[in-house]
């Protein structure tokens, strides 16, 4: 395994919520007796900074100011596409209700974006997704393959291509430009999440596609604000998509 590819996500899940907070509240556990105004100040820091982290307020406002939106694309860019890429999202392997592994909510939610295009506009589709860094080790079967089975339940016809190799959105670009390239497929519609999309789009271009975005899976803003400033599991979900992929942005 290479190891400076499990370090980035190690590092990147300790920095950011709900790891980041913890670890500054038990720093100052440790410093409590030593240094006690100082511990209560980074105790106080610490349970401030994870209220406003877990509110779905906080993740819309957090994407609106730090990642660049991405419109769905119009007629005109639809049917000047190539192809169709569907970026990977994540594999369930302990799925006993199937006796085999199943795609994530938001693998599923991107692949069924993607054959809605592809019925739209009657594209040839990629799907993108080896054993990511995290679940090296863990899962014996590539996502590319649990899509290629989450198509094949649903009646729909196979894919065309599929990348079973990559583990990041960096290599998905590479080994989709290896598949697409010979073919004359450059031009392509990417699916993906609106909040990974610029990365995903950078990624992309710097292997050599034009890219047409078409996001999916937006931030939702407040609805209720009383609920939406109190913490929740998806808003402190949402923060820490919104934040890593702004992390992804600076050092990718």
């Amino acid at each position: 395994m290479n190891s400076l590819g499990i370090l980035k996500p190690l590092l990147t899940t300790l920095f950011l919520p709900p790891a980041g907070p913890l670890l500054l509240l038990a720093l100052a556990c440790l410093w409590m007796r030593r240094h006690p105004r100082r511990a209560q100040w980074m105790a106080i820091v610490a349970g401030v900074s994870m209220w406003v982290l877990s509110c779905q307020a906080t993740a819309y406002g957090l994407n609106r100011w730090l990642l660049p939106s991405f419109a769905p694309p119009s007629a005109q860019a639809l049917a000047g596409a190539q192809a169709i890429v569907v970026l990977g999202g994540g594999v369930h392997t302990y799925a006993p209700e199937q006796q085999e592994p199943l795609l994530t909510p938001s693998a599923q939610a991107r692949l069924d974006h993607g054959l809605w295009l592809r019925r739209q506009t009657k594209l040839p589709m990629l799907y993108a997704g080896g054993i990511g860094w995290r679940a090296a080790g863990s899962q014996a079967v590539s996502e590319a393959d649990v899509a290629a089975l989450s198509v094949a339940r649903a009646g729909q016809p196979p894919m065309d291509w599929l990348d079973t190799t990559s583990r990041d959105t960096a290599e998905n670009a590479r080994e989709a430009y290896k598949i697409m390239a010979p073919l004359n497929k450059t031009r392509v519609l990417l699916v993906t999440h609106d909040w990974h999309m610029a990365r995903s789009l950078r990624q992309f271009e710097s292997a050599g596609f034009t890219v047409v975005p078409a996001p999916m899976g937006y931030t939702q803003p407040p609805e209720n604000l009383l609920f939406d400033f109190l913490p929740s599991d998806s808003g402190l979900q949402a923060t820490h998509r919104v934040i890593r992929e702004w992390l992804g942005l600076r050092l990718t």
